[in-house]
């Protein structure tokens, strides 16, 4: 194999592992989306997006907003999805979610100024962590409430 195949080759494993990895993510956000709805949560929001970070989900768990983080892992070899959420991580989420109270009615179906600012709502940020086998079924799911807080 020449220089060029090498790096052509090495360059397809890449795009393909971070393909890979996308829809890995996505097929976890939608199990944990049915876990939630099954729990009896309402979702509001997926993937809500500022400048300076992602909550996964947002939901409604008996007039308790949720800011869900998920991880969904094929193996556990760099560690588990728990084991990634930085300190770091907590303080982007916890911005977004600062953010995201601030900006939104306490009430999705109302306008803001009718229902007041979520600010005003209780709050926890959850995890749900999704191990897959490496025939791609779920092997393991755990979802942590009040995994931190603000």
């Amino acid at each position: 194999m020449n220089l060029f195949e090498n790096f052509f080759a090495k360059i397809n494993s890449l795009l393909s592992k971070k393909t890979e990895k996308k829809t890995t993510g996505k097929i976890g956000e939608d199990i944990a989306v049915r876990l939630l709805t099954r729990k009896g949560c309402r979702i509001i929001e997926r993937n809500w997006r500022i400048r300076s970070g992602e909550i996964d989900i947002v939901a409604d768990d008996n007039g308790t907003m949720v800011f869900v983080e998920v991880k969904a892992r094929s193996s556990t070899e760099y560690g588990t999805g728990e084991e990634a959420i930085t300190r770091h991580k907590k303080k982007k989420i916890i911005n977004a979610a600062k953010v995201y109270l601030k900006y939104k009615p306490a009430r999705p179906d109302v306008q803001l100024g009718q229902a007041g600012r979520g600010e005003d709502r209780p709050c926890r940020f959850d995890v749900i962590s999704i191990l897959f086998e490496k025939n791609g079924k779920v092997k393991e799911i755990n979802h942590i409430k009040d995994a931190f807080t603000l």
